[in-house]
């Protein structure tokens, strides 16, 4: 209801501005007709009375010009915006949504120019259509009407003028567009090189690089600068030409008019009002072109937009989702298989594995071996190619996304903390949570400590990034986050790297003596032994196989692949 009341709000808002329009228009129209009829029936005839009516009235029609622009400019500016703010939302809301796989073919650089440049591009375009292209059609027929009822003879000047103004625009747009388009795609690896840049600086300054991406930068910067350069450099040439064109034609209309005034076949007032016409048809005929120079950047934006918002989504809610039993917490791989987009090997292959609530299910294995990728199937952030993830006693594809998402607690291998307080960033997944909550979360992720020294307590701002902690600072906040969402299943992926041995202990042993966490399933992937060792169920991966599953004990003694990881972390001697 609210959605529909907008587009009749935005609707009324475009006839507004058209009807505007057409009073401004008219209006402009009809002042050099007062003109005319001053110069021919006041000045020459010496009438004082009837210029100062005529110039009264001719004050009325100015004054209600600027009116009628005033509100053109308002509504058509108050549209644009709102258009702006429309398409940003609807692109935002489609990529929250996206799945890794969509959110990777675009690319985040691509989507934040396609959320400025391109919306701004067709914010502009659509401000000059409600003014522009409103504007210049009913000018043209209007002044080349009105110019005609002045003078037939006259209006064969526009047969040489107007052709040679369409040739040179065609010319102007013949080179110009094609730039206009580039630039989007350029403005795309600006974005892309200053982002890494920024988001990589630390790691630039660590290898001394910083030469070498200013010259990166400077090189996708040069780019784009050359290219605005030359296409801006095209479009400047459009005013001298225009000029020189309305210069010639207003010669013309003076010599050939000063010859039918000399032969009283054309009054002078006229000959005025006929020069001013001439020059609102040229103009008229100029914005016209101009907005075709610039429709096609903005169409070249509105399809990249449209892109983003009509790419489907291949991990959707089901028509008839099941519903979830919380009460029951179960995960469940069986015989999974799955392929990352365009990849040529699955990089997991025939998982099975069963754990149930109270339960504690711990993966190791080396870099690649598909880790992350497992506990990624489980929110449904990628879809199996085969087999089946089960949460709860549901097919995952079978369960609303938004119910999923609900019954999982996730924590990634990046913690990312948002601006805002500690609370806020807390309550993230409970917004009901109160602070006994927090606290008691912040505890088991051994958190309080560094939270309660500071004098602003849960208040303490977090800046962007969660830039004013470190690693193992973030690390324990993220986990914290976690615990004060109550969820079925508690995915810790590699959230444990950057703690230091004890930490990681007092952590886990806090984490399976909490009630609440007791009777959920709780995933933790690991690198170090140490940390899935108290696990009830292990499972060993080797480049996307389980080779192994089954308890430390169990695969300290029998699994090879397990063997080599506790060799590779303990030293002789040292193992217990």
């Amino acid at each position: 209801m609210l959605k529909l009341a907008k587009n009749r709000m935005s609707g009324i808002a475009v006839i507004g501005a058209v009807l505007f329009m057409i009073v401004q228009v008219m209006s402009n129209l009809y002042l050099p007709n007062l003109t005319a009829d001053i110069v021919n029936n006041g000045v020459a005839k010496g009438d004082i009375n009837y210029i100062w009516a005529t110039g009264m009235k001719m004050i009325l029609f100015a004054f209600l010009s600027i009116l009628a622009s005033v509100g053109n400019v308002f509504l058509a500016s108050r549209t644009s915006q709102k258009l702006g703010q429309r398409l940003r939302s609807d692109v935002y809301r489609k990529v929250i949504n996206y799945s890794h796989d969509e959110m990777d073919k675009v690319g985040t650089s691509s989507l934040i120019t396609r959320t400025t440049n391109d919306v701004t591009q067709i914010q502009n375009v659509w401000m000059m259509i409600l003014r522009m292209m409103i504007m210049a059609p009913i000018m043209l027929i209007g002044a080349s009407f009105l110019a005609y009822q002045k003078s037939h003879t006259l209006t064969m000047v526009f047969l040489v003028s107007l052709p040679l103004l369409a040739l040179f625009l065609l010319i102007i747009m013949y080179f110009a567009v094609p730039l206009f388009k580039a630039m989007q795609k350029k403005t795309d690896n600006i974005n892309l090189v200053f982002r890494e840049g920024l988001t990589g600086v630390r790691v630039i300054r660590a290898f001394r690089q910083d030469d070498f991406e200013q010259d990166r930068f400077e090189g996708v910067n040069q780019d784009y600068t050359h290219n605005a350069v030359k296409v801006f450099s095209i479009i400047a040439a459009v005013l001298p030409v225009m000029t020189l064109i309305m210069s010639g034609t207003n010669i013309g209309i003076t010599w050939w008019g000063g010859n039918l005034i000399a032969h009283q076949a054309l009054e002078t007032g006229n000959l005025i009002a006929f020069m001013t016409y001439a020059m609102q048809i040229l103009m008229s005929f100029m914005m016209l072109s101009m907005i075709f120079v610039f429709i096609p950047r903005a169409q070249a934006s509105a399809a990249r937009l449209n892109e983003v918002l009509a790419q489907k989504s291949r991990i959707a809610t089901p028509a008839s989702p099941k519903a979830l039993d919380s009460v029951n917490p179960d995960l469940s791989f069986d015989h999974v298989q799955f392929r990352y987009h365009h990849a040529e090997e699955p990089a997991l292959r025939d998982i099975d594995v069963h754990v149930k609530g109270g339960q504690t299910m711990a993966i190791i294995g080396g870099t690649g071996s598909g880790k992350t990728t497992m506990v990624n199937l489980i929110p449904r952030f990628y879809d199996v190619e085969k087999g089946t993830v089960r949460v709860d006693g549901e097919d995952v594809k079978n369960v609303d996304l938004k119910k999923l998402h609900e019954a999982v607690a996730f924590v990634p291998q990046k913690a990312n903390l948002f601006t805002g307080t500690v609370r806020d960033n807390m309550k993230y997944g409970n917004e009901n949570a109160t602070d006994d909550d927090i606290w008691h979360a912040l505890d088991i992720a051994q958190a309080r400590d560094f939270i309660e020294s500071n004098p602003e307590g849960l208040d303490y701002q977090v800046e962007q990034g969660g830039g004013n902690f470190s690693g193992g600072q973030r690390q324990r906040l993220a986990i914290a986050r976690a615990l004060v969402k109550d969820a079925s299943i508690y995915v810790f992926d590699d959230s444990f790297s950057a703690l230091d041995f004890k930490t990681d202990a007092n952590l886990r042993a806090a984490l399976k003596a909490d009630m609440k966490i007791q009777t959920k399933v709780v995933v933790i992937v690991g690198q170090r032994v140490s940390t899935v060792a108290d696990a009830d169920t292990i499972v060993v991966l080797d480049e996307g196989k389980m080779v192994g599953k089954g308890t430390h004990a169990e695969l300290k003694a029998t699994n090879p692949t397990y063997q080599e990881i506790i060799k590779s972390q303990i030293r002789e001697g040292d193992e217990k």
